[in-house]
């Protein structure tokens, strides 16, 4: 049984595609996938790029969950330190209610300074934004008052989820891995040495690892951003929204080792960095039933929709028929 998974980060650069057709076809192609067993889908969130990336995820996933009936709808990451926290908890309150209680809340630090700056807020002070704002969440969703910043407040409705959301933490850091161990409802970090980090700490302090944690996966069967008859004529067609993808993330991360994104200059080096697969039906009907998840990026780099709609519904006519999902 394969869990089959969408995200979009909804990158809009100059030459693709204007912004409002990518955003009308990821909603669209959500609607789709729901209807069709897909199971969740996936929103992260930046600020500060110029091609537009997903700034307000939250937003987002109220549009989705008010068309869907059965998704998951993940944010992650939702960059914490950006947000008050007890507006924070209300808007995710109501997406939840929307939805109908499919969301999911994965949190993350940031790590961009353009991103600090554009909200004024200070880098070097994330670690105490995202303890604050963990416990905020955490305490607001149980409908009762509570202390906040020296004041009793109460935070309605609540979500629809029971007892709450779980709030997951996502890191890069052993400080995210022992901060998810003391606060918060599970860990995905990027690195798997982050994971035993935490496993550790989670032993130490006597506690039972939570379902659903684990290091984020960046490659094979959840990073497919087409499925093609062609594939070498669908690599040419995208190339230039897998570049420009691969270059600006690539930029933010500075080349640090062991970012999560690797320097690319061509087309060459895209395809060997294993950032993305283009599969013909056969190759992703086999990664498939090897996988537990199975990822779309449909449209990555702002790929044009009627190409990602050509892949979406590939896979749908010749894949879909012979596996076995699960939501």
């Amino acid at each position: 049984m394969v869990r089959l998974s969408l995200s979009y980060d909804m990158r809009a650069p100059d030459f693709g595609p204007p912004a409002e057709a990518l955003y009308k076809a990821a909603l669209e192609q959500c609607t789709w996938a729901d209807e069709r067993g897909w199971a969740q889908v996936g929103l992260p969130e930046h600020h500060a790029s110029p091609d537009g990336y997903l700034p307000s995820p939250v937003v987002m996933a109220t549009a989705i969950g008010a068309r869907t009936q059965h998704l998951r709808i993940s944010i992650s990451l939702l960059l914490l330190p950006f947000y008050h926290p007890i507006r924070l908890a209300e808007d995710l309150a109501v997406a939840d209610l929307v939805s109908g209680g499919r969301i999911d809340v994965m949190v993350g630090a940031g790590y961009r300074e353009e991103e600090f700056d554009m909200y004024d807020a200070d880098l070097h002070k994330r670690g105490a934004a995202m303890e604050e704002g963990i416990l905020t969440l955490q305490r607001a969703w149980t409908g009762e008052p509570f202390e906040f910043r020296g004041r009793t407040v109460r935070v309605l409705p609540r979500p629809a989820q029971r007892p709450r959301p779980r709030v997951i933490v996502g890191g890069a850091s052993p400080a995210s891995a022992k901060r998810a161990a003391r606060i918060g409802d599970g860990y995905a970090p990027i690195h798997p040495r982050l994971y035993e980090i935490y496993v550790e700490e989670m032993q130490r302090l006597g506690k039972p690892i939570p379902e659903g944690s684990g290091p984020v996966r960046t490659a094979g069967p959840s990073n497919v951003v087409a499925v093609s008859e062609d594939p070498e004529r669908t690599w040419a067609a995208i190339m230039p929204n897998l570049l420009h993808d691969a270059e600006v993330y690539a930029s933010w991360t500075g080349g640090r080792k062991g970012a999560m994104f690797k320097q690319v200059a061509t087309a060459e080096e895209v395809r060997a960095s294993g950032q993305y697969a283009v599969l013909t039906p056969d190759e992703a009907l086999d990664a498939a039933k090897a996988a537990d998840t199975f990822g779309f990026r449909p449209l990555v780099g702002g790929i044009d929709p009627d190409l990602s709609w050509a892949s979406m519904e590939l896979f749908a006519a010749k894949v879909l028929p012979q596996l076995e999902t699960t939501r």
